[in-house]
């Protein structure tokens, strides 16, 4: 039975992305080839790996056992290149980070541009998730490093301070709700909303929100970062939710209402999960120190 690493290392992207289309995008891979070396393995094993249906992909119970040893595999295999890259003088190590929106676009373009400038070795896997995706993906081993609200359960997980924040409502400054200094998102969901794309971790979580308060989010726009939705919610279009942060940088430049959320996850406590410091890579360790400081 003969698995490269590309083969193992698709496999494992596969079954995170719930599709062989996914899984082939992340491993950089066209879909015909991704197919091709999925139905390959199949075929060495003479048995099913992958339970196929419309919604996507599950792994079958040789499947979840073929992950489980992949991903030790792939982890040996990078520990291997970091040890040896010393020598070669090239790269010598690779970090998986997952983050949620409010770290992933508020915090870590800065705090990772330093730790990359100071260690030209180590590159880092940066990935978009929602936080309690992130908690289950580190548990698994399939990231290193987390960051995530504060609200969600972390289990066992090793936890460390990282930034706080919170989420206010922006409106365009002759709004309605643009004298009130607080509103309960609730009553914001009466109003068309500016927002990011659907995939985005934060988009899920408010659409999640307004799911439990039985009312849609009705989405005028989805656009691609949170100075895009500030632009369109100053034009008028609708209100957004965004990282306070964010929401008074572009005060500085556009008109704009700033409403408080009363809501208790409005508050951003973010905190950065790994599942033990001192079983990780010492660049993924060495991150963590920086992303603390």
């Amino acid at each position: 039975m003969r698995f490269d690493l590309v083969d193992l290392k698709l496999f494992c992207e596969v079954v995170d992305a719930g599709s062989i289309t996914g899984g082939a995008e992340r491993s950089a891979l066209a879909l015909a080839a991704a197919s091709t070396r999925i139905r390959g393995m199949e075929e060495v094993l003479g048995a099913p790996l992958l339970t196929r249906s419309r919604q996507g992909v599950t792994p079958t119970e040789a499947g979840r056992t073929l992950v489980k040893h992949a991903r030790t595999i792939l982890a040996q295999s990078a520990r291997l290149r970091e040890d040896l890259g010393a020598y070669a003088g090239g790269l010598s190590g690779e970090v998986r980070l997952l983050a949620n929106t409010n770290a992933l676009t508020e915090f870590l373009p800065e705090a990772l541009s330093s730790f990359l400038a100071a260690h030209p070795h180590v590159s880092v896997d940066l990935e978009e998730r929602l936080s309690d995706e992130i908690v289950g993906l580190i548990a698994e081993g399939v990231g290193d490093v987390g960051i995530v609200a504060g609200t969600v359960d972390v289990g066992a997980l090793q936890t460390f301070a990282f930034r706080s924040d919170r989420f206010v409502v922006v409106t365009s400054a002759e709004h309605a709700l643009a004298a009130r200094p607080s509103v309960a998102f609730s009553e914001v969901l009466a109003c068309d909303f500016v927002g990011l794309e659907r995939s985005s971790s934060l988009q899920r979580f408010l659409a999640a929100k307004a799911a439990r308060e039985g009312r849609p989010l009705r989405l005028r726009v989805q656009l691609r970062s949170f100075d895009a939705v500030c632009r369109l919610v100053e034009c008028g279009v609708g209100v957004g939710v965004v990282p306070q942060t964010t929401a008074h940088r572009a005060a500085k430049t556009m008109k704009l209402g700033l409403v408080e959320l009363t809501d208790d996850w409005a508050l951003r406590d973010l905190k950065i999960v790994v599942r033990a410091l001192d079983d990780l890579r010492p660049y993924a360790r060495e991150l963590v120190e920086s992303l603390r400081a």
